[in-house]
């Protein structure tokens, strides 16, 4: 008797390949039928394709890949078509809608884990920090309806740089008080680690920047050379103790003034 699940989950990488371009084809077309946004498509036929669905796909090092540089792209986008004037108008509540988002889902997460479901403060910081992060994944949507000036888009980016930055310390607190190896001197390091990328980035970057859009025209090679900015603050940032996706934040807003917003590249 023929016998399916022997052959599965896929492990071919053309046919995983072939699986994927057919998923990326027909969830947008399938969910605009439905009028439902493009994304929640991909989700779900994540979710089905998935381990825990019917197994036809694994999650591997390729996925883990895409996976990751895809959010990196969008936050270095989301960075790079911000509004730069908005911010400096609305700075206030730029940083207090921030904090809000992530103090409030952090502390009803951390008052319920404690009181009702009987967790540690360590576990119950945890699950908080997992709460109170956030990430642009429908970013693209916004981008797809030329929304990404607004002043609402631009508040929501800066508040999910914010939160998930205090959601990575928190984390690194943590993950330092139950290893015991916080202290001074740790966080002494930690933050000097922090603003010496940045410092490094900042100074860098444009200097870099100039110099090749001055001497090289071809929109390719311009193209790539972003791409190198790009991941290379990524994985600066990701070297020093933060997420990769704060370097691919910081580059798009260091180019964000060298970047026409209608400019082919």
């Amino acid at each position: 008797m023929f016998n399916l699940s022997q052959y599965l989950p896929i492990t071919d990488p053309t046919l995983v390949f072939f699986v994927v371009l057919l998923i990326i084809l027909f969830a947008p077309i399938i969910m605009g039928k439905l009028r439902i946004p493009h994304i929640i498509g991909m989700v779900l036929a994540g979710v089905l394709l998935g381990q825990y669905g019917l197994n036809i796909l694994v999650r591997d090092n390729s996925f883990e890949l895409f996976g990751k540089v895809g959010l990196y792209y969008i936050m270095f986008l989301a960075a790079l078509e911000m509004d730069f004037e908005g911010v400096k108008k609305r700075g206030r509540d730029f940083v207090t809608f921030g904090l809000l988002t992530f103090a409030v889902p952090f502390a009803m997460t951390y008052f319920m884990g404690t009181s009702l479901l009987g967790y540690a403060p360590i576990a119950a910081l945890t699950l908080g920090c997992i709460m109170a992060s956030n990430t642009l994944i429908a970013y693209p949507i916004v981008s797809r309806y030329g929304l990404q000036r607004k002043p609402s888009v631009t508040l929501s980016v800066g508040s999910t740089m914010i939160a998930l930055f205090l959601a990575l310390v928190v984390m690194a607190a943590v993950s330092s008080a139950h290893n015991g190896s916080g202290g001074i001197v740790f966080w002494a390091w930690f933050v000097a680690k922090i603003v010496l990328v940045c410092t490094l980035l900042t100074l860098l970057i444009p200097r870099l920047t100039r110099w090749f859009l001055r001497r090289y025209s071809d929109a390719v090679m311009q193209f790539i050379f972003v791409m190198s900015i790009l991941f290379m603050s990524a994985a600066l940032t990701d070297a020093v103790g933060l997420e990769g996706i704060f370097g691919a934040f910081l580059s798009g807003l260091i180019l964000n003034r060298y970047i026409p917003h209608l400019s082919a590249l």
